[in-house]
């Protein structure tokens, strides 16, 4: 794919890393059937053909839309796309890419930028987290409808069985993906 870098990207080095990740997708569309936020929105911009695509727009505009951060936002970076890719492109750091430049792009409204404090800064500590789930659950029945459905109520597992043996149980903590 022919990219050509806008003036305000000429001389950073992301911008040409990302220009020679774009070079090398030949669109073929194998990566859309693997990608899960294309396969429950179904739109093209995303899917990670599309969200190509806005990023060549990015890099040859120089500018962006909110409609580009939403797009690239949805992204999971959950990279089935790259392994499903006959080109090998590298998808995720492409993103990561054109998330960043577009972090300084694009200016987001004030709700947008605490949300996104919130996540960065409590949702992977768990001794943050927590204090704010429980009372989150303890809140919820006078909670307003939408955030009700989005805080769990609050679950007893009862008694553990009797201990017959040792037990050992490995746990990846605060992966908050």
């Amino acid at each position: 794919m022919k990219v050509s870098l806008h003036p305000n990207f000429q001389d950073l080095p992301e911008a040409k890393e990302a220009e020679a990740i774009l070079r090398s997708c030949v669109h073929c569309g194998l990566c859309t059937a693997t990608c899960p936020t294309y396969r429950e929105v179904g739109d093209e911009r995303d899917g990670p053909r599309g969200r190509i695509y806005l990023i060549k727009q990015l890099l040859e505009q120089g500018q962006a839309t909110d409609k580009t951060s939403v797009h690239l936002d949805r992204c999971l970076t959950c990279l089935s796309c790259e392994t499903a890719c006959p080109s090998l492109v590298q998808y995720g750091r492409l993103v990561d890419i054109g998330r960043g430049i577009l972090e300084q792009r694009v200016k987001r409204s004030l709700p947008d930028r605490l949300i996104r404090w919130g996540l960065r800064r409590v949702l992977p500590y768990e001794r943050r987290f927590t204090p704010l789930l429980r009372l989150g659950q303890m809140l919820r029945p006078v909670l307003p409808k939408a955030l009700k459905a989005k805080v769990p109520a609050r679950q007893s597992f009862g008694l553990l069985p009797e201990k017959q043996h040792e037990r050992h149980m490995l746990i990846a903590v605060a992966c908050a993906q």
